[in-house]
């Protein structure tokens, strides 16, 4: 079973969540209005935002690609940490959710950072590779039956010496499934599987929350 941080004894967990990172007023209350979403399990933690920041502050990076946006929590984080002049492109489909996240990225005055894409994600990679983009760190955290393709646009994408993230690499256990379970738990064991012997990244799994694998692009 999955827990926000990754440890299974309760107590220990809460007190990591509790240490082990900051949360601005913006964001927690964003992570309050969507807890009350019956979706909400698809937000990450503030404890993988924090990760997420961490990543982008000492990686320099001014340009981050994340593919699922739900209402904006993980790219609100991330816009926090990005210089003045920092972009992020924000792929999702749902007018619904990222309305959420536009509301309380204006809400922390870092709006004009963001550019959301409301398309198939597929089809607003394609077009950022064709228009020659490239971005420092990518986030991914979609639908997981399309995560291979996401996973291989984003390598054309993301800069040498650039980083990937790729969240549910663990899918609450049930990547353990022989034979799996849904369509979506075969499709994370055949990316994990496949990482092993992918020449192009070194990497890390990270068993934080319900699992992030970190990819720097060789």
């Amino acid at each position: 079973m999955s827990t926000t941080t990754g440890i299974a004894d309760a107590a220990l967990s809460a007190y990591v969540a509790q240490h082990g990172c900051r949360e601005t007023p913006v964001r927690a209350a964003l992570r309050e209005e969507t807890a009350r979403l019956s979706q909400s399990n698809m937000q990450i933690s503030p404890l993988q935002a924090s990760f997420l920041q961490m990543l982008a502050r000492i990686s320099g990076a001014r340009s981050y690609l994340e593919i699922g946006v739900f209402t904006g929590y993980s790219s609100l984080a991330v816009a926090e940490a990005l210089p003045i002049d920092g972009r992020i492109v924000a792929c999702d489909v749902s007018e619904e959710w990222t309305s959420t996240a536009r509301r309380y990225w204006q809400q922390a005055g870092l709006e004009h950072k963001i550019d959301l894409r409301l398309a198939p994600a597929a089809q607003t990679l394609a077009a950022l590779e064709e228009a020659g983009e490239t971005f420092d760190f990518a986030f991914i955290d979609a639908d997981k039956e399309n995560l291979a393709e996401y996973y291989e646009r984003c390598l054309r994408l993301v800069r040498k010496g650039g980083f990937i993230a790729v969240d549910n690499v663990l899918w609450n256990g049930s990547v353990l499934l022989d034979p799996p379970n849904s369509p979506a738990t075969q499709a994370i064991q055949k990316f994990n599987a496949a990482r092993r012997s992918d020449d192009r990244v070194d990497l890390s799994l990270v068993p934080i929350a319900d699992g992030v694998t970190l990819l720097w692009v060789r």
